[in-house]
């Protein structure tokens, strides 16, 4: 039996390495999802509706990997399902992988460490002192 994995239960977890223990997939590079069917998730991603809640998931998730606080993704951020999608959830316009909580702001190596990834990656939050985004007061 499949288990559904949801943002609700994923944000009760308080450590990085727990959130991604939840979430990771253990598949392996080249294993193929959409095959020749690749434009049809392509095509999903370039739609307005993805487009917002994509914009709606990051706002939640203050940006951040895995919705950690504090763990801020200063580049490319994907949106991961966390429920892995499959042509027909695309051409059938399942409402599942649209839906916010089965969705979750990730880093482009956590992402990848969650589908192809055999160990945990590095992430530590950085302790906060005074001045310590002050470029001169170093």
């Amino acid at each position: 039996m499949k288990t559904i994995k949801t943002y609700s239960e994923l944000i009760t977890l308080p450590t990085f390495r727990e959130r991604f223990e939840y979430l990771k997939l253990g598949g392996s590079v080249g294993a193929d999802t959409f095959g020749y069917d690749r434009y049809l998730n392509q095509m999903f991603y370039s739609t307005a509706e993805w487009q917002k809640v994509r914009r709606d998931v990051i706002v939640r998730d203050h940006a951040c990997d895995l919705a950690v606080e504090g763990l801020e993704i200063p580049s490319r951020i994907i949106i991961h399902h966390m429920n892995p999608i499959a042509k027909e959830d695309v051409v059938a316009h399942s409402l599942d992988i649209i839906n916010p909580e089965y969705l979750i702001c990730t880093s482009f190596d956590t992402h990848n460490a969650i589908h192809y990834g055999i160990e945990t990656p590095v992430k530590e939050l950085k302790e906060r002192r005074a001045n310590d985004t002050c470029p001169w007061r170093k």
